[in-house]
């Protein structure tokens, strides 16, 4: 497949610049305004003055405000990424109602829960990117250079965009190019050797042809001892007016991350701070991590007439992950001060092409009016999977004294552990439709079917596995308009994922399947500038992946969990200076049924409760502008290693992560229309946390009190 790779990117790249070269040779008349589309952001490079509260989302593939829509939707803005100095999506998660942090594998990817449910711990969270599932594969975590805002859809997306988490699913919207010139550049120095430049250009090359670039480069040293980064990305992007009713989109991301593996500290005698959270435990002789990851999207639209109008998209998607590392065993030896590490050496890659076609169609029947689409979609997903593993023994331990690390030691040669080649095919399609029933009432419903061909090679046995699952997911909600400002909604619906990988058995797991439901209310002012939502929430999931206590390495289905309870959104601006973005959650997220973990005991990195606040003010210096706030976050006591049903019985204590609060600052002055300084400062009173754990010994510790100082130009 690493031969077919290769082959496609230039295919790909060489499709790009084929594209682009009739925009430039024809002048046909511009386009008008018939297709919907929301729009770009005005300005490049940081923001000031913008707004937090959002009015519609992408990814709800509907024209209908959010406040009417019945569903609960967090859309976090480029002026709140802005202002939270965000250059990484997890930079920007503790922020919203529902969300929650999970393993992160050693730092290499963004993996979160919505709403206590967590996607497949091989093949982490619901991610989309312009409504492309963008998370198949190993994908190394999200640079926000070339993002717009996110879209938190939450509670079932499978209606629309099969495979996802009943939860919640999020929607990356990129940048778009402006018709009009834009540069800026900005450079970034902070804590811990933080060193960091972007570009963000845009403008017309003709009358009808637009770009967009943006290029970050970054390198840090990090507060982890040997656990240094260097990442760069390059985003190109450019919308081509074929004609009055025709438009080609193209977006494009080639991405490289380069770190170790790091699993983090571990707790002795079950209690963390033992040891310091910059200690690392891995062997720096194994290196750093490579991940390389691109995408292209290409979305052609056109106005059929008045009332419909077309889309075909096409997006392909590609991954790399290859390099050593050197792992704690789940626990400590007696002595609770030696620790047996494993080798490992991965060469994963995959490969995720996907075709879409929408019709959407504005009509009114019977007095009613309809905002309908009917779509299609395939894809198809192949992953290569290649892991070396060696075990430690006791006459070769390749252990570790955590309270102090000598490295260097010989290290073992690894030997073939996994290798398998998995293909996933699907074929979908699904209608939704939204109607205005009258001045004070709106429906939504929705349903779409799927049918998977899923294969798995295992290379070393020669075992082939296959399942053909298929599945029909509905959903329906009601959304009822007291007046111009108050909206009460419910919805309900179901969800399908099927699981990547194979047991110790080899065999194929069964895949997920999901049932929700939501009810809530909303506000928005008069001025529709701040806005709440506050939903309940109660889902149901089966068959959800879990460690597998009795093969290291290796996964289970776990049955049966359930969440349930309610979280709650504030955005927007108070008066003329202020601005807001604030969020609390209640969680109670539990194993309902399961032969291996504790029936009613807690999900895995789930609170029960979290919140936070940010606020930040803006006003007039001198010829220039000012903005100062800050935030606060708190995270509740969350379980950091599963517990079987066997450790509750004999009374073996759980293993738990400590809640904490944290604080931030913000600050930045426009010394001219041209030039920005900024100041961010991240744990303010540098307080020792612990962000998510997968055990014991693989627990992540946040980092320190961390200052960054940035410069921002635009031209």
């Amino acid at each position: 497949m690493k031969k077919t790779h290769k082959k496609s990117s230039a295919a790909l790249a060489a499709l790009a610049v084929l594209a682009s070269a009739p925009a430039l040779a024809q002048n046909p008349p511009p386009r008008d305004a018939g297709i919907t589309t929301l729009p770009a952001v005005e300005v490049v490079g940081r923001q000031q003055g913008g707004a937090y509260h959002a009015d519609e989302a992408s990814g709800t593939k509907s024209d209908l405000p959010l406040r009417e829509l019945p569903q609960a939707v967090r859309v976090m803005s480029r002026q709140t990424l802005d202002d939270l100095g965000a250059v990484r999506l997890d930079d920007a998660l503790d922020y919203v109602g529902g969300v929650s942090r999970q393993n992160s594998f050693g730092g290499l990817w963004d993996n979160i829960a919505i709403r206590g449910l967590a996607g497949d711990i091989n093949n982490v969270m619901s991610l989309l990117r312009n409504g492309f599932s963008a998370n198949r594969g190993f994908m190394a975590q999200r640079d926000m250079a070339n993002v717009e805002r996110i879209e938190f859809l939450k509670g079932p997306a499978s209606s629309l965009y099969g495979s996802s988490e009943p939860g919640g699913t999020l929607n990356i919207v990129t940048k778009r190019p402006l018709w009009q010139s834009a540069h800026a550049l900005e450079a970034y120095v902070g804590s811990f050797g933080f060193r960091r430049g972007t570009v963000d250009s845009t403008g017309p090359l003709t009358e009808n042809f637009a770009y967009r670039l943006n290029i970050a480069i970054e390198d840090r040293a990090g507060f982890r001892d040997f656990v240094d980064t260097e990442r760069s990305l390059f985003a190109p992007a450019f919308t081509w007016k074929i004609n009055r009713d025709t438009r080609l989109d193209y977006s494009g991301e080639w991405l490289s991350h380069k770190t170790p593996l790091d699993r983090g500290v571990v707790a002795v005698n079950n209690q963390l701070g033992a040891i310091p959270r910059e200690r690392f435990l891995g062997e720096p002789a194994d290196g750093k991590v490579t991940l390389e990851n691109q995408s292209h999207q290409f979305v052609l639209e056109h106005d059929l007439n008045a009332q419909w109008t077309g889309r075909l998209a096409l997006s392909y998607q590609s991954g790399m992950l290859r390099g050593f590392s050197t792992e704690a065993q789940p626990t400590l030896e007696a002595d609770q001060r030696t620790l047996r590490r494993q080798r490992r050496y991965r060469d994963y890659a995959s490969e995720d092409l996907a075709l879409q076609g929408e019709v959407v169609g504005r009509l009114k029947a019977g007095g009613i009016e309809h905002e309908l689409t009917l779509g299609a979609e395939t894809y198809r997903f192949q992953l290569d999977q290649l892991m070396l593993r060696v075990n430690p023994t006791a006459g070769a331990p390749y252990a570790v004294n955590v309270f102090n690390p000598v490295y260097g030691q010989a290290q073992p040669v690894p030997a073939p552990n996994t290798q398998t080649q998995e293909d996933q095919r699907n074929l979908a399609f699904y209608v939704q439709d939204v109607l205005k029933l009258g001045e004070s009432w709106r429906l939504l419903a929705g349903v779409r079917h799927d049918s998977y061909d899923q294969q798995l090679m295992n290379l070393r046995t020669r075992a082939l596995t296959t399942q053909t699952p298929s599945a029909t997911t509905p959903r329906l909600g009601l959304s009822y308009l007291p007046n111009s400002q108050w909206t009460l909604f419910g919805n309900t619906g179901k969800s399908f994922r099927p699981n990547v990988g194979s047991n110790a058995a080899g065999a194929a797991f069964d895949p997920e399947s999901g049932a929700a439901l939501e009810a809530g209310v909303k506000w928005e002012n008069a001025a529709r500038r701040l806005g709440a939502t506050l939903a309940a929430f109660d889902i149901r999931k089966k068959n959800v992946l879990t460690s597998d206590p009795a093969n290291a390495g290796f996964s289970i289905t776990a049955g049966e969990v359930r969440s349930r309870g309610f979280d709650a959104d504030v955005s927007g601006q108070l008066g003329k200076s202020w601005r807001v973005n604030a969020s609390f959650t209640y969680n109670d997220a539990s194993v309902e049924k399961d032969n291996t973990l504790e029936v009613g005991g807690r999900l895995l990195n789930i609170p029960r409760l979290n919140g936070s606040v940010l606020l930040v003010y803006e006003g007039v210096m001198g010829e220039g502008r000012f903005g100062l706030g800050g935030g606060l976050t708190h995270t509740g006591e969350r379980l950091g290693e599963a517990r079987t049903q066997a450790q509750a019985n004999a009374g073996t204590a759980a293993f738990e992560l400590p809640a904490y609060t944290l604080a931030k600052v913000v600050a930045y002055w426009r010394a001219s229309a041209r030039l920005r300084f900024s100041l961010d400062i991240d744990n303010l009173f540098d307080k020792t946390y612990y962000t998510q754990s997968f055990q014991r010994t693989w627990v992540a510790p946040g980092a320190p009190r961390t200052v960054t100082l940035g410069m921002q130009t635009k031209f």
